[in-house]
């Protein structure tokens, strides 16, 4: 071993010196720092720290409100904006708006005795929650689920629901009155009335009668006074001198469709999808109007399944715009930038992108070819040129009666309402020499005015035929509204099947067939900005249509074996073509595989088909034969013509009756094959009749009666998930 010298020994305690210096630095000069206490998070306190916690915003932001919403299509947010606007103006109170699936619930208990919780649920589907509120559902259902306080308990609790539903539907405001029923069983305290809008009849108007006797147990409840706010503006508007043109929003929906970038193609970033074929499939256009248009989505990243929907994205007509711009005062710097800034962006977020043109926010992004609602009439009374005209509105506001008589039936759109209260005619073509300009401030448009939302369609075929393109079937919605003494009869037309219309014939470079006036300068068929924004939907001689696909549960059983029965008269049949090609597609590979025999053991599938005539209205009456030829018998039609064929005693025959002619087959299909029934259409009278045959034929087939042998089969079907339905009021 040999010798270490003295100057290495040094080095090395130098060394090992220096290491424990640096080691234990915090300790050695902690001399010169501040103690510091840690900070231990308890449960429930997390502060601004966790974005998932609503008490703490709350507590940071002095608001004494949280609303949650449950919202598939937009509707039930509108309404809980529309609540919080109306807390600040008549308490002074702030809100807390929420999406129910951003935040966590386990200190909802947390919330204090001087605030209370609103929840506005719209049911979706068979009695479901919509997409965003499954979570919250689920927490206060769960017994098992604990809130801070380690109890499934409310009791401290003040809360206030208003659901949103259809009585049409089995499930009416299913989702409202289980949230309703849950917290009362924590021992929570519910405000005033359980609110219900039926969007059947009139959601408005249900909303407007339950509000009033909801906000007077509300100030008793939190011990406040009406008065103590007033109105104040959600937006600032303002008017750019200079803004790059190629980042003004000219009714491009998100940020990449302006830049023109790649990305997922959802609601928030719609696809512009070419037109590959577009055709008329009514036989006589000239009275009635269906379409049958292609859309091409190659190389987007959409996927979709058979029975899936798909949301296309319309624009306001030219001639609703143009009024509204006349009726404002507008037209004359229709395309001045504009910036929108929101003056409380937890209350109202600025509902689409900025900066963009006066034009642009009438023409893309907010609904003016709605019914003008009644509430709104109220607030724009204030700016009315005139004393006849504010008389004019507040009458309508205040009177629900003439409401209904003139605006409700008269189908009058706001700029309309705005025309006929000012004395001006809304026949002719609006300009600034025949409409009176009303000083209403942008803001309260912007704030007053929902969000333009696109229409769904029920898909009418199968990836496995048509895997890059989407089929879409479209009755045109065309009808005459009722006159009154301050409005004439007109025709009314649908914005999403119009403007569907619009582009069909545009694709083909025909003339559309239907009536139009003879004089230009009436107001008649509606046009829209079809080309899109920069016209970007429009290339050489293509047009484009901006959509997205919604998912759906409505799908056939995995296996061929199980029958299937389909009921859907009218454009109902839409998804069942879908349906069908699925079918198509899967006979095909098995018969391919394993010869001609593969279909043997295959379940029947039974279409129910109603339309007004063979001759008239019969959808895809050419492809039918082709797809039941390729089924080797397996596909079977029952069609209805109820302007056509006729009961012996004169009535007319519809889908329902096929039904039950057919009933012992039907019997045995869902209760020896196990098998599943599919229901699309209008829900008012078809499905429910449809149900009602269903269950007299299973009532009678188990040897019973309709009312409890029947209705409890029909029942048991659809908690199985074999009697699906995907059907509109």
């Amino acid at each position: 071993m040999g010798t270490t010298s003295t100057s290495d020994i040094i080095i090395l305690a130098l060394g090992v010196g220096l290491a424990a210096a640096y080691l234990f630095r915090d300790q050695l000069f902690a001399a010169s720092k501040p103690k510091v206490a840690p900070v231990v998070a308890s449960k429930g306190q997390n502060g601004s720290g966790n974005p998932r916690d609503f008490i703490a915003k709350m507590k940071e932001g002095k608001k004494r409100l949280v609303i949650f919403y449950g919202s598939q299509t937009g509707t039930a947010e509108e309404y809980a904006i529309r609540l919080a606007k109306e807390a600040k103006t008549k308490f002074g109170l702030a809100s807390l708006v929420c999406d129910p699936e951003e935040y966590d619930f386990e200190n909802l208990d947390q919330l204090p005795e001087d605030c209370a919780a609103f929840f506005v649920m719209a049911t979706y589907g068979e009695g479901e929650p919509t997409d965003n509120a499954v979570q919250l559902m689920q927490n206060l259902q769960d017994e098992s689920f604990e809130f801070s306080n380690g109890e499934h308990k409310l009791s401290d609790l003040k809360y206030v629901v208003f659901g949103l539903g259809n009585k049409t539907y089995e499930h009416y405001n299913s989702i409202g009155r289980t949230v309703d029923a849950e917290l009362t069983k924590m021992g929570a305290t519910r405000i005033g009335e359980r609110g219900e809008g039926d969007d059947d009849k009139s959601m408005e108007e249900d909303y407007l009668e339950w509000k009033d006797g909801m906000w007077e147990a509300f100030a008793t409840a939190l011990g406040v006074e009406e008065g103590q706010g007033g109105d104040s503006a959600d937006f600032v508007v303002s008017e750019l001198d200079s803004h790059p043109p190629e980042k003004v929003y000219l009714g491009e929906l998100s940020a990449r469709a302006l830049t023109r970038t790649r990305g997922i193609h959802d609601a928030k970033n719609p696809y512009p999808a070419p037109i590959t074929e577009a055709r008329e499939l009514f036989q006589n256009p000239a009275a009635r109007n269906c379409v049958h248009i292609e859309l091409n989505t190659d190389g987007s990243g959409i996927t979709y399944q058979h029975g899936d929907h798909v949301g296309v994205w319309p624009s306001n007509p030219d001639v609703e715009v143009d009024r509204l711009l006349c009726a404002l005062g507008l037209m004359d710097k229709k395309d001045h930038v504009i910036g929108i800034e929101s003056l409380d962006p937890a209350l109202a977020k600025v509902p689409f992108p900025v900066p963009t043109t006066y034009a642009t926010v009438l023409r893309h992004y907010i609904d003016i070819s709605a019914v003008a609602g009644r509430q709104i009439l109220g607030t724009f009374s204030k700016f009315a040129p005139n004393q006849s005209a504010e008389e004019f509105l507040k009458s309508l506001n205040s009177n629900k009666e003439e409401y209904h008589n003139v605006v409700g039936l008269g189908c009058l759109k706001l700029g309309e309402v705005l025309q006929i209260a000012a004395g001006n005619d809304i026949k002719p073509r609006p300009t600034t020499e025949n409409t009176t300009a009303w000083s209403i401030p942008f803001d309260i448009i912007v704030s007053s005015i929902p969000r333009l939302q696109p229409r769904y369609y029920s898909i009418s075929s199968s990836p496995k035929l048509h895997a890059n393109s989407i089929h879409v079937t479209c009755v045109v919605l065309k009808y005459q509204s009722e006159a009154s003494q301050h409005a004439s009869q007109k025709w009314c037309y649908g914005i999403g099947s119009n403007f569907l219309f619009n582009l069909r014939y545009a694709a083909t470079g025909e003339t559309a067939l239907i009536a139009t006036s003879p004089d230009p300068a009436v107001a008649s068929v509606p046009s829209y900005q079809i080309e899109g924004p920069r016209g970007v939907y429009k290339e050489d001689t293509v047009y484009k249509a901006p959509i997205h696909v919604r998912r759906s549960t409505f799908r056939l059983p995995t296996n061929p074996k199980s029958p299937v029965i389909m009921i859907g008269p009218g454009t109902g049949v839409a998804p069942f073509r879908g349906f069908v090609q699925e079918r198509v597609a899967l006979a095909r590979r098995s018969i391919e595989k394993n010869g001609p025999d593969a279909l043997a053991d295959w379940g029947r599938i039974s279409l129910f088909y109603g339309c007004r005539r063979s001759n008239e209205d019969f959808l895809y009456a050419d492809e039918w034969p082709k797809y039941a030829e390729e089924l080797h018998g397996k596909f079977i039609m029952h069609c209805a013509f109820s302007r056509q064929n006729y009961k012996p005693d004169g009535s007319k025959i519809y889908v329902q009756d096929l039904l039950w002619d057919d009933r012992e087959h039907v019997a045995e299909a869902i209760l020896q094959g196990k098998g599943y029934v599919y229901i699309c259409g209008e829900a008012k009278n078809m499905s429910k009749q449809v149900e009602d045959v269903l269950a007299r034929i299973l009532g009678e087939a188990k040897g019973g009666s309709a009312a409890v042998e029947g209705v409890a089969e029909v029942k048991l079907l659809k908690e199985r998930s074999r009697l699906m339905l995907d059907v509109w009021s």
